[in-house]
């Protein structure tokens, strides 16, 4: 029997839970660390350089989103479809859809990268930039610029390794990505003073770390990933993007979450809001990531178990997934209910109005997970099967149309508490759209 026999046979065989907590664990792990990471970046520049450099830092941040979008949107795209045809034994078209996805997730995001630095000092207005915070916007900013491709495709080739069996090296890279970002950080921040460059070349570096290590599944005889001769195919191309728009989606919402927060927080409460929203965004990325793995995890088991038409199999693992959604919303609830004070400690001592201000949006904003675990799973869900529209529908109005909306109405009614409350109202409305479909489905 070869390997690649075997290895289809353990996806097809072991129990769905055993085989759900093998990719889950990783992907918490994984995503935990690189969640810590991102938030011992804004404890270092908080503490080194102070609130208007931190605000700057997340003023800046959507950028990092953008690319990590594109990656998304053509890895988990093509990635979803490597694995349904896994999952009909078609090994040798899944290395060429590997190929081809590489290919213009390289291409896409040099370009834009370059485009954008052209007209970076107007970008970095629009995303929100004042007289105070646009030298460390533009100098964080510049860089990922630049040089945002390298993690691109680094988060890309986690996604195949991910999808090719091998959940363990995935999160092996993203360990090395975490921990050498956050020695980075601290060598050209307190070391050498690049200020908020330094922090940005940090991410980069790691980033490059985590393709070395992620390189080594195509050495592993279980490995499937092979570089084939490109060629360019339309089809593959559009429904790779047609896949993969739900993932492009959730991460321009992210964006979209930040920008909109960051100038209605700049216009009903100036600088200290700005600097009170990134604290409270440094937070959620860690939640956002928990959730993230939860996906990760779901995603190339539903879509091998739809290539290969083991509807009960898939059934069964959503169900879990859900549940431990659940489980973990209300357990981060709780989290922020009683430990906002500390948890805002933690990112410098700032003036008592901004320390007000980021315990009351994380005590008010936290509401949200309550819901916002099981709509990623079911966006994840409904993608990886091929209902596009609905995992579209989830993505949009997640975090930008019911956003927006709630961000018009909420803030006039309770000031900047209706800020914070955008996010839970949105979330939950998802969900009850969710549950009506679903019982709609059903009858």
């Amino acid at each position: 029997m070869g390997v690649q026999q075997a290895k289809i046979n353990h996806l097809d065989t072991q129990p769905v839970g055993r085989t759900f907590v093998r990719y889950l664990i990783p992907s918490l792990v994984g995503m935990l660390l690189m969640a810590v990471n991102f938030v011992v970046d804004g404890v270092m520049v908080g503490n080194r350089l102070g609130p208007i450099a931190l605000a700057g830092v997340g003023i800046a941040g959507p950028v990092y989103t953008i690319f990590l979008a594109m990656s998304l949107w053509i890895g988990i795209g093509a990635a979803t479809q490597y694995s349904q045809t896994m999952g009909a034994k078609k090994k040798k078209r899944a290395q060429f859809i590997f190929t081809h996805s590489l290919v213009f997730i390289f291409g896409a995001t040099l370009i834009i990268g370059l485009i954008a630095f052209l007209f970076r000092e107007p970008l970095a207005y629009a995303l929100g930039a004042n007289e105070e915070t646009y030298p460390f916007v533009s100098r964080y900013m510049n860089v990922l610029l630049l040089f945002g491709f390298v993690f691109t495709i680094e988060n890309a080739f986690s996604v195949f390794v991910r999808n090719d069996g091998d959940p363990n090296l995935a999160m092996l890279a993203l360990i090395i990505t975490a921990f050498s970002n956050i020695a980075l950080n601290y060598v050209f921040l307190y070391k050498l003073n690049l200020g908020v460059a330094g922090a940005a070349f940090s991410t980069i570096l790691a980033a490059f770390l985590g393709i070395i290590v992620l390189s080594i599944h195509f050495f592993k005889k279980s490995s499937n990933l092979r570089l084939v001769r490109f060629k360019f195919e339309k089809s593959l191309f559009v429904q790779t993007m047609i896949i993969g728009f739900p993932s492009f989606l959730a991460e321009v919402g992210i964006s979209v979450f930040t920008i909109a927060h960051n100038i209605t927080l700049e216009r009903i409460a100036g600088t200290d809001g700005v600097a009170a929203f990134s604290v409270l965004n440094y937070v959620h990325s860690v939640m956002l990531m928990m959730f993230l793995g939860m996906g990760a995890a779901i995603q190339p088991l539903v879509s091998y178990y739809h290539g290969a038409k083991r509807h009960e199999r898939k059934q069964q693992t959503i169900r879990i997934a859900v549940w431990t959604a659940v489980g973990a919303g209300v357990l981060f609830f709780f989290i922020g209910q009683f430990a906002a004070k500390p948890i805002v400690a933690i990112f410098g001592d700032f003036p008592d109005s901004i320390k007000h201000l980021s315990a009351t949006g994380i005590k008010l904003f936290f509401i949200a997970y309550l819901f916002m675990g099981t709509n990623f799973v079911m966006m994840t869900y409904y993608q990886s099967v091929g209902h596009v529209r609905m995992a579209t529908w989830i993505t949009a109005s997640r975090e930008i149309l019911m956003m927006i909306v709630f961000l018009f109405i909420l803030p006039p009614l309770f000031g900047v508490n209706g800020v914070w409350l955008a996010i839970p109202m949105s979330e939950f409305l998802v969900l009850l759209t969710i549950y009506l479909y679903q019982k709609r489905r059903r009858f």
